[in-house]
């Protein structure tokens, strides 16, 4: 299962620590204020709150970081990959946007795409386990498809069989699913491994 980054310590994701040491104390009730209000799920009164602190504060990584999750946990994923991207743009060197960036692409089926970003993420962070883990789920996906793909191609060859049960069976795939979703974003109160 992909798992995205979140700065909310109730939910069972990681910390966003990289994006807290961007941020001045003085701007700390800001982020307890938004972070409430998303993990309440009073999204629209959260996005708000980002919206007006982000009209003094249009660079802080953090707000903007968290904007894209009101918008990712709201299910408005044009505009949270948007707001991912611009972030990459701005400070490249942060694992975090490129990990949520590309849960919303595994989750789109764009697994090359999040591919992509999930390595970008390991670059900048060799020690972040969660994109670790999510590009370890991406290619387990990805060698689904090209395990289906060959059987498609070869019926015949006795190797794969079992290769793509393999790789069904660690990514969860029911044996008789050619189509099988994979797992998108956590949902709230998941309890993914982080």
């Amino acid at each position: 299962m992909m798992h995205k980054t979140s700065s909310i310590g109730q939910f069972p994701r990681v910390v966003l620590l990289a994006l807290t040491l961007f941020a001045p104390c003085a701007y700390a009730d800001e982020y307890a204020t938004v972070n409430g209000l998303l993990r309440d799920g009073r999204l629209a009164e959260a996005m708000v709150s980002a919206g007006q602190y982000l009209a003094k504060n249009p660079r802080d990584p953090q707000m903007r970081f968290l904007r894209g999750l009101i918008q990712q946990d709201g299910g408005n994923l044009d505009a949270a990959v948007a707001t991912y991207t611009s972030l990459i743009q701005d400070y490249p060197e942060l694992p975090e946007p490129y990990n949520n960036v590309a849960v919303i692409y595994a989750g789109q089926g764009q697994f090359a795409k999040a591919r992509d970003a999930l390595e970008m993420a390991t670059r900048n962070s060799r020690s972040y386990a969660t994109a670790h883990e999510n590009l370890g789920d991406v290619y387990a996906r990805l060698a689904s498809e090209a395990y289906t793909q060959a059987v498609q191609l070869d019926a015949g060859n006795t190797t794969l069989a079992p290769k793509l049960a393999l790789i069904r069976q660690l990514i969860n795939f029911p044996a008789s699913s050619r189509k099988a979703p994979f797992p998108g974003p956590i949902a709230p109160g998941a309890a993914p491994r982080n």
